[in-house]
């Protein structure tokens, strides 16, 4: 199969005058040369895109693909990750992971926290601070955590994330609002172990890959998995399988998660339990970060026995399936 591939190069970035921590759901050259690595293992040839500009200049000059593997995050705006999908919808050249619609719901946390509560789903009491005066109308108990509403790779948290009182509160509500000129959420802290689910496949046919605690040691910055404990993870933390009743609970509320919101393909629903040992969505990745040695889903994939081409061959098999599945229906409304 001809696939197109479509990433936003961490280094093209810093090129430009970003900084790191503004670049940190970006790829290294490394990842994308795993990741076209494991797909021309897989049989498949892979022609790289890039990002959504690169993919724009293609399109334009009349080029397809039978298939996009698409792990492009974009640079602008609170639904950057909808770009690439959306433009790939609009000339109907299928690809894998979440459409538009999913993966913009999921960027901003708040949204998503909205559905999951309407779902029944256990999640954090939570409230949004969009501006100043917002901050005095928040309505928890302390300890609260803040962070941006629609950042991941653990931008914008850090100790002080974690709040005990309303002086704390307000500081760190104006340094984000500020810092990434977007709403801040502001939940309930949650003091237990902290998961991630990673996932495959698409609703029925999706299944947990493993789930992996999530342990920082003596090491990390104390009680949060902050931007910089993620980015020296292998000096901070320890990612570890859990089987244990907690963990079997997390897995379960992951997957009920990952299927209501309609996410395909892979990724991860990251959960952390509350004072009783009951685990909370903290929040959806449809497109989670596919480092072989750094990103969660690879690791828990690792050490749950499956190689890293095995990881790629079965997204795009998952995609490969829901596309087949949906040209057969399409051709057989088309026959009645």
């Amino acid at each position: 199969m001809r696939l197109g591939f479509t990433y936003d190069l961490r280094s093209d970035y810093l090129a430009e005058g970003y900084g790191m921590e503004e670049t940190a759901e970006f790829d290294s050259a490394a990842t994308i040369d795993a990741i076209a690595a494991a797909l021309a293992s897989c049989g498949h040839d892979v022609d790289r895109i890039g990002n959504v500009r690169s993919l724009t200049r293609r399109l334009v000059a009349g080029d397809r693909w039978e298939l996009v593997f698409n792990i492009a995050e974009g640079m602008y705006g609170l639904v950057r990750e909808a770009q690439v999908p959306a433009l790939l919808d609009a000339y109907d050249i299928p690809y894998t992971f979440s459409d538009p619609l999913v993966v913009a719901l999921t960027q901003h946390k708040g949204m998503t926290k909205r559905v999951l509560r309407d779902c029944g789903l256990p999640t954090a009491p939570f409230a949004v601070v969009g501006e100043l005066s917002d901050i005095a109308k928040v309505d928890l108990p302390f300890p609260l955590f803040a962070k941006p509403i629609a950042e991941g790779s653990g931008k914008g948290i850090n100790p002080a994330s974690r709040v005990r009182n309303r002086r704390e509160l307000d500081g760190i509500c104006r340094t984000l609002l500020a810092r990434f000129r977007q709403p801040v959420l502001i939940e309930t802290y949650l003091p237990g172990r902290e998961f991630t689910v990673g996932i495959v496949g698409t609703g029925g046919e999706a299944s947990t890959v493993g789930v992996l605690e999530v342990i920082l040691n003596d090491k990390a910055e104390p009680g949060v998995y902050s931007y910089l404990n993620k980015e020296e993870y292998d000096t901070r933390v320890i990612y570890t399988l859990a089987f244990d009743g907690e963990a079997k609970a997390a897995g379960e509320i992951g997957l009920a998660a990952w299927r209501a919101l309609g996410c395909r393909d892979g990724g991860r629903v990251d959960l952390r339990s509350d004072a009783q040992g009951r685990p909370h969505v903290l929040e959806i990745n449809p497109l989670a970060g596919l480092s072989p040695t750094k990103s969660d889903l690879p690791i828990a994939a690792l050490q749950a026995g499956w190689t890293y081409e095995q990881l790629i061959g079965r997204i795009v098999e998952s995609a490969r399936a829901r596309v087949g599945a949906l040209a057969a229906a399409g051709a057989a409304s088309a026959a009645e």
